[in-house]
């Protein structure tokens, strides 16, 4: 034990007093040279060579004592291994005796002392993490409070996430923890500004998808960017979809965004038609393709949906792809049919005129259906009059019956009317049954429902003009390979390249108009 003490004074003895060259350097002719200078030169300095081995021999006597090494970064004082060691193990023990399993910090350099390791379990704890939440992620406890938690926190707090939820923030996505405020997390922030992402959404869009702020900026979210773009997006619109979908930052594009997009291609739907359901529903580009999307549209056939129509149903329900259809067709077939008396050929029918009835409920189907069954309509009546207007059963019965009173009270007109015409329930009375009639009556035009309600204002002007009433059209209906056709209209097509952006819009609304 005195014989270390010794080596160690001596080594303190070399760091403190100056040290002159000649205890280095036995030669003798550089000695008596130097004492025949009077004005003697350093070697060491005359002599890069001296210096390295000056250095070399320093070097070499400190690192006799392994014990003892340089302070790192983190650590305020200097520790031997030893102490070290013991140490890790107290801090293990502390943290065990919390029922924390500190397995995961073996490789990580851990606070000096205890004190620091229970400054940052309780501040953790403060933030609302359990123990639980803790074990989850344990190399959260590599995280300084005052160089790596507080800032982080602070950033999160001012760009628009509340105090009081930070905890649950950290608790879905821990990782942040390790992150730089100036170096990643920044970055991402502009990113998802110059997205045109509100800045007041800001904290919304990373409660909902924190993982964004581990992203790199050149990597998947630039790509999934540019790709909605090709395909039509509108970039004033990546914003609100990043804000109604953030996920959609995350997807790559080979293997999940584009393989879904050729898909719906495929089914009939213009890439225009495309780009503006997914402006409106982001949400369904998280349909997986294979597990989701191709079973549903297998399901739509073999419940008897044509083809040819499934590019109009998809279009007018895109949530259809993510829905567990099976079971929602197998259930609101059988209702139908026991029901409403409408078998599964007719019911294929109404699911291509209003796809939304698998979602519907059935207490909700029945209401208007009971409605019109104390109207004296036949069942087999009210059977027909759902399968031409599927929405009748989605309508508010006080709102039925306020245009069936006047049908029968002003207009007195026979059921057989409503029977052949039911879309006149889905009409407003103040704003077009009332004041149309009213223009017929005083003309004395006597017309069926259709002709006088199913058309514009302009149109209906023309045709009170004219001296004799033309036969109803058809409504508007979709042909295979992207195409939609208009009744006494070219198709048109995608295909196309003069269409300009209003004709787009023009072509979407009457898509989801079907």
């Amino acid at each position: 034990m005195s014989f270390s003490l010794l080596r160690r004074r001596k080594c303190l003895v070399l760091c403190t007093n100056p040290i002159s060259p000649q205890k280095f350097y036995t030669n003798p002719a550089l000695i008596s040279k130097t004492q025949q200078n009077p004005c003697p030169r350093n070697p060491l300095t005359q002599n890069p060579l001296g210096v390295l081995q000056f250095y070399a021999l320093f070097s070499t006597q400190a690192s006799k004592f392994h014990e003892y090494e340089m302070p790192s970064v983190t650590w305020g004082v200097v520790q031997g291994k030893k102490e070290k060691l013991v140490n890790r193990v107290i801090i293990c023990d502390y943290l065990k005796g919390l029922g924390i399993i500190p397995d995961e910090l073996e490789s990580l350099e851990l606070p000096s002392t205890v004190e620091v390791m229970k400054e940052r379990v309780e501040f953790l704890q403060r933030m609302g993490l359990t123990i639980d939440d803790i074990n989850e992620y344990p190399l959260m406890l590599g995280c300084s409070v005052r160089k790596n938690i507080i800032p982080v926190l602070g950033y999160l707090e001012k760009i628009g996430i509340s105090r009081s939820k930070l905890g649950e923030f950290v608790k879905s996505y821990p990782q942040v923890l390790h992150a730089s405020v100036v170096v990643e997390l920044q970055p991402v922030i502009k990113f998802l500004r110059g997205l045109d992402v509100d800045k007041l959404d800001i904290g919304y869009v990373l409660q909902k998808y924190p993982e964004l702020l581990g992203f790199k900026l050149e990597g998947t979210m630039s790509t999934s960017v540019a790709y909605l773009v090709s395909i039509g997006v509108s970039p004033r619109d990546i914003g609100p979809m990043v804000t109604q979908y953030p996920y959609l930052l995350g997807m790559r594009v080979g293997t999940m965004i584009k393989p879904l997009v050729d898909y719906l291609v495929s089914l009939g739907l213009p890439k225009k038609i495309v780009a503006r359901m997914l402006e409106k529903r982001p949400y369904v580009l998280g349909y997986d393709l294979q597990e989701t999307v191709k079973p549903n549209v297998d399901c739509l056939i073999s419940f008897g949906i044509r083809r040819e129509v499934l590019a109009s149903i998809v279009a007018q329900y895109p949530p259809i792809l993510g829905l567990p259809l099976k079971a929602k067709l197998s259930s609101q077939q059988y209702f139908f049919n026991l029901k409403l008396k409408i078998d599964p050929e007719r019911f294929a029918r109404v699911i291509e005129k209003m796809p939304q009835i698998v979602s519907l409920n059935q207490n909700v189907i029945m209401k208007p259906v009971q409605f019109l069954l104390e109207r004296a309509i036949p069942s087999e009546d009210v059977a027909t009059m759902v399968i031409k207007c599927p929405q009748l059963l989605a309508l508010r019965v006080p709102l039925m019956k306020n245009s069936y009173y006047f049908f029968k009270s002003e207009m007195g007109r026979p059921l057989k009317e409503l029977v052949e015409f039911p879309e006149y329930f889905t009409y407003s009375l103040e704003s077009r049954i009332k004041p149309r009639y009213e223009m017929l009556k005083s003309k004395g035009i006597r017309s069926s429902l259709n002709w006088f309600l199913n058309c514009s204002d302009k149109r209906f002007e023309e045709r009170l003009e004219g001296d004799y009433i033309e036969s109803e059209s058809l409504g508007p209906s979709f042909c295979m390979g992207g195409k939609l056709e208009l009744p006494g209209c070219e198709i048109l097509s995608d295909e196309e390249d003069e269409i300009d952006d209003d004709e787009d819009e023009v072509l979407f609304r009457r898509t989801v108009s079907l």
